[in-house]
């Protein structure tokens, strides 16, 4: 068997591997009989959260069983046939299954990387802020490029997005705006894209053609469950009407009913401008009640607190990502030192690449770069 179909069956089996630990598969089967038992209980519905609660826990451990239990027996189907392939000298055969373990290692490091979305809000639906940073219309309407490069992505995943605000730029772009992602593992995958968004190239508004840097921030936090209670009391908060300064249209209006509600002890301050005042409150303090709970998210989790202190202001020495389209062509993360040369296809939302190597940072406790050198 060729060294490359070997190195991709260890591959394959260190995935397997971590699927395992992470779903604990010695317990595996015992637990699901134990759903099983429960849902069966005539007066589970009684309490519809605990119920729906129960329903997902058992459909992930099916889930993750299943993808398991495939992954294996797929791996030992086409090893054999490999086996089989060369004692017979059936070169037709060891390719197909050469191939066909080539796609597997894929999958098996996809479901790999899901595995390790286990935190206690990652399957949740996110909340992503945009922000211009330092550089005016040039940091505008690199918020919008931004704006445009995560909604790309969201869609590729099969996500819903939802304009929840947006503030327009004077000249160009946006000085911020709030997206609602919504899908099953939203914000396990796009909380690692807090932080300073650094872009260099030849100005599109600049006369004399003269390369520019500029800066946004990005800023997520998970949609809270509606079986998790925040309590926010009314004199902590303090509500303003005011007109959006956005361009209008299907998601954002220019009345005067737009909100924003500003939480006096911490400072955050949440909006939205939808068409509704009484609407846009409900949407605000939902926002808000998640941007608590991500304090609280980060409180226990000193990696994670530790990373959004540092994050900074928009400018320099604070970024976490650049993306260079002049004098060369270049993303790269410097957290992880994950980069591409494809450019363009970073900014069409090809995003996975970065979240992959920064989950498993987060897991190891290294970058992929640095795993690799100690193996």
């Amino acid at each position: 068997m060729r060294a490359e179909i070997q190195s991709t069956i260890e591959a394959i089996r260190k995935s397997l591997s971590l699927l395992a630990k992470r779903m604990d598969h010695e317990t595996a089967a015992h637990r699901l009989e134990e759903f099983n038992a429960m849902i069966e209980d005539p007066d589970l519905w009684n309490d519809q959260e605990r119920a729906q609660k129960l329903m997902r826990d058992r459909q992930q451990l099916i889930d993750a069983l299943g993808s398991y239990d495939s992954i294996k027996t797929e791996l030992s189907d086409n090893v054999e046939l490999i086996e089989l392939g060369e004692m017979e000298d059936d070169k037709e055969i060891v390719a197909e299954a050469e191939a066909a373990l080539k796609a597997l290692a894929e999958t098996a490091a996809e479901k790999e990387l899901e595995a390790l979305l286990d935190g206690e809000a990652d399957s949740n639906d996110t909340f992503i802020e945009i922000h211009a940073g330092a550089g005016g219309t040039e940091s505008c309407d690199w918020a919008s490029i931004l704006a445009r490069m995560y909604v790309r992505w969201a869609e590729k995943k099969g996500y819903t997005v939802d304009l929840m605000s947006e503030n327009s730029g004077e000249e160009a772009g946006i000085k911020s705006a709030t997206y609602k992602v919504s899908g099953h593992n939203a914000y396990g995958w796009l909380k690692s894209e807090s932080g300073v968004h650094r872009l260099v190239r030849i100005s599109p508004y600049d006369s004399a053609a003269r390369r520019h840097t500029s800066f946004s921030s990005i800023w997520v936090y998970p949609v809270v469950d509606d079986n998790i209670e925040i309590n926010v009391p009314d004199n902590e908060i303090r509500l303003d009407t005011y007109r959006s300064s956005g361009a209008g249209g299907q998601h954002v209006n220019t009345t005067d009913s737009a909100v924003r509600i500003t939480h006096i002890p911490t400072g955050i301050v949440v909006t939205s401008s939808e068409k509704s005042q009484h609407q846009n409150r409900d949407i605000a303090m939902k926002a808000l009640k998640s941007r608590l709970y991500q304090l609280e998210l980060d409180r226990r989790n000193a990696a994670i607190n530790e990373a959004h202190e540092n994050k900074g202001d928009a400018g320099w020495g604070n970024q976490i990502r650049s993306y260079v389209l002049q004098p060369y062509q270049m993303v790269k993360d410097l957290r992880t030192n994950h980069e591409t040369s494809d450019t363009q296809g970073v900014l069409d939302g090809d995003l996975d690449g970065f979240m992959a190597a920064t989950l498993a940072m987060d897991a190891s406790g290294k970058s992929r770069a640095d795993a690799q050198s100690d193996d």
